[in-house]
């Protein structure tokens, strides 16, 4: 029996319909969203349905390839290309029971996009899309900035995608099916964490649930996980949005980095069966200096900042690790 609370936290719905005209109002909306929950869902945001079910037919067709064709782009430290039940969490100390394509604009590509002889149009189709995504950023962008008293344009020439340097990646997912009898094993989806880029986008397919999100924490060092946890829905025309650790630091702590996670099925009325997503993280230029308007954190590098999350990350999972094996 699980022993899950789950609280009814309203998310706020966002339309960006009219933008330049209602720039205002949905500044003040995202604020306020920022600032009490670090998660929100986009409506009106210029991406049809089935522009998003396209692109889930793409990631599809990557994903039903043999592993062996997959492994011809395997992923690196950079953040791009595929893996496989390799990725582990602080949280859990077990790997998640997925696999992912992780895929960027720049240079860090090269040689790591699946061929026309696999999949015709596949570059491009991811490309497109792309783009489309990150123009839905850039309008969150303008918003954050302007909260915060940056320049309009500020955080979008942080996140330049023109450059051959970009690190803003697009990330195709695909969870595996889990048996729905116990068979004695232990699975994890996405174990809980947080997210350490600045803003995520991320498109769901309806009636594949199972992303819930955990209030709010106070402080972007801290990986103490609550116990109370919200269902988000899963509605494959809207963006579900939440704030990273990077966003967190950026407004000197004045918007919330939020605990989530993909919860392993294990009670009546979970989904089960194969879960596709994905997610698009906005992570500045490796020169983009970062510091926020209070100067609350020493200045960084996008670099540096994510060098010190990735370090962070893997001293936590080595301290969960000990206390796996102490058990």
């Amino acid at each position: 029996m699980s022993h899950t609370r789950y609280v009814n936290r309203e998310i706020p719905q966002i339309s960006l319909a009219d933008f330049e005209s209602r720039i205002d109002n949905i500044t003040a909306e995202l604020i306020n969203a920022a600032e009490n929950v670090g998660f929100f869902t986009l409506i009106d945001h210029g991406l049809s349905k089935q522009d998003i079910e396209a692109m889930f037919l793409t990631s599809k067709s990557f994903f039903d390839l043999p592993d062996n064709a997959k492994a011809i782009v395997p992923w690196n430290s950079n953040n791009v290309g595929w893996e496989k039940n390799s990725q582990i969490r602080p949280s859990t100390g077990k790997p998640d029971s997925k696999e992912s394509y992780q895929l960027q604009f720049g240079e860090n590509m090269k040689g790591l996009w699946v061929g026309d002889d696999h999949l015709p149009g596949f570059q491009a189709s991811c490309l497109g899309f792309m783009q489309q995504v990150q123009t839905i950023s850039e309008c969150l962008m303008r918003c954050f900035a302007r909260g915060l008293g940056f320049p309009d344009d500020f955080f979008i020439k942080c996140h330049d995608v023109s450059r051959p340097d970009s690190q803003t990646t697009m990330r195709l997912l695909h969870y595996f099916a889990l048996p729905e009898e116990a068979d004695g094993n232990v699975y994890h989806r996405a174990g809980a964490h947080a997210d350490w880029d600045f803003l995520t986008l991320l498109f769901q397919k309806e009636g594949q649930s199972g992303l819930e999100i955990c209030p709010g924490r106070e402080v972007v060092t801290e990986f103490g996980i609550g116990d109370k946890w919200t269902k988000v829905e899963a509605k494959t025309g809207e963006i579900v949005c939440n704030i990273g650790d990077l966003l967190m630091s950026w407004s000197d702590d004045r918007f919330k980095s939020t605990f989530h996670r993909v919860k392993a099925p294990c009670e009546h009325g979970d989904y089960f069966g194969d879960r596709y997503s994905i997610a698009y993280f906005n992570q500045p230029c490796k020169d983009s200096l970062i510091q926020g308007p209070l100067k609350k954190y020493p200045m960084v590098t996008g670099a540096q900042f994510t060098e010190n999350a990735m370090k962070r990350n893997f001293a936590a999972l080595q301290e969960k690790l000990k206390t796996v094996a102490a058990a």
